[in-house]
C-alpha cells in the first residue's frame, strides 16, 4: 500500500472534506472505537458523526457537541434501520470477548450483529465500510477467535460494498479501564517488544484510530473494492500528520 507523505495527506483532507459527508461509529464505547470517534472529530473530516450502539455514552466536552447517538437494540436490528441510513461511511469496531459474552455470545456479537450492521448500512446508502478485524483472521482456523473473524471479513466483503477496508490489527496497545490480569501482563511484554519490532506483534489503538481516519480520506486504488490492511500498514498510516 502506498503510503502519502504529510502534504499528500493534507491535501486528500480538503478534498475530502468538501464532499461534505457523514459517518457512523459502530462500537465506540470500546478502547479502539473511543480513540477513533476523537480522531474523526478531531481531523473534522466529516459534516455529521453519529454513534450506533446500546446504550448512550457519556460525552462531555465542546469536542463532542455535533455528536448523535442511536441506542439500538441489537437482537431486533431491523427495527433500527433508519440509524444507518445517509452514511457514506461506516466504522465498525464492534466487538467482545469469549471472556465476557461466552462462546456463543462472542459469535453473536463478532460474526452476527457485524454481519447485520453491514446489511443495513449498505441498504442504506454506504458506500465505504470499515471494519476492525484482526491479524490472524482465518476462517478455516480450529481457534474460534481467529474463526469468526475470518468468516465475519468474508460476509462483509460479499455485500459488495464500492469500498470496503479491512484492518487488521496486531494484539492492540492500550490503557484499558477494565481489569484483566492475564491481558494485563501480556501487554506489558508485548511494549517492550513493539520498542525493538514495532510493527511486528502490536499496535497501539490510538494508532489504529488514525490509520482508519487517513485511509478513508485517501482515494481508493482503481478497480479494488476490497483493502486488507495489515498491521506494518497500520503502522505507517497511523503515524502521518
Amino acid at each position: 500500500m502506498a503510503v502519502p507523505n504529510p502534504e499528500e495527506l493534507k491535501a486528500f483532507r480538503m478534498a475530502f472534506q468538501e464532499k461534505n459527508q457523514s459517518c457512523f461509529i459502530l462500537g465506540a464505547s470500546g478502547e479502539t472505537g473511543k480513540e477513533l470517534l476523537v480522531e474523526v472529530l478531531q481531523q473534522q473530516v466529516f459534516s455529521r458523526v453519529t454513534l450506533i450502539g446500546r446504550r448512550k455514552l457519556n460525552l462531555q466536552g465542546p469536542l463532542y457537541a455535533s455528536v448523535s447517538q442511536e441506542v439500538v437494540d441489537f437482537e431486533k436490528l431491523d427495527e433500527s434501520a433508519a440509524a444507518f441510513q445517509g452514511h457514506a461511511v461506516g466504522f465498525c469496531c464492534l466487538g467482545t470477548t469469549r471472556a465476557k459474552a461466552g462462546a456463543e455470545g462472542f459469535v453473536r456479537v463478532d460474526r452476527d450483529y457485524v454481519e447485520h450492521s453491514a446489511q443495513l448500512a449498505k441498504a442504506g446508502g454506504c458506500r465505504h465500510f470499515v471494519l476492525v478485524s484482526t491479524k490472524s483472521a482465518d476462517k478455516t482456523s480450529g481457534f474460534l477467535y481467529p474463526k469468526i473473524k475470518g468468516e465475519v471479513e468474508e460476509k462483509v466483503q460479499a455485500l459488495g460494498f464500492e469500498r470496503c477496508s479491512i484492518f487488521r490489527p496486531g494484539v492492540l496497545l492500550c490503557d484499558r479501564q477494565e481489569t484483566r490480569p492475564l491481558e494485563w501482563m501480556t501487554r506489558k511484554v508485548l511494549g517492550v517488544v513493539a520498542h525493538v519490532f514495532p510493527t511486528a506483534l502490536s499496535v497501539p489503538t490510538v494508532t489504529v484510530a488514525r490509520a482508519m481516519v487517513n485511509l478513508v480520506m485517501m482515494p481508493a486504488k482503481e478497480g479494488q473494492k476490497v483493502e486488507l490492511v495489515e498491521n506494518a500498514a497500520i503502522h505507517a498510516l497511523g503515524t502521518i500528520k
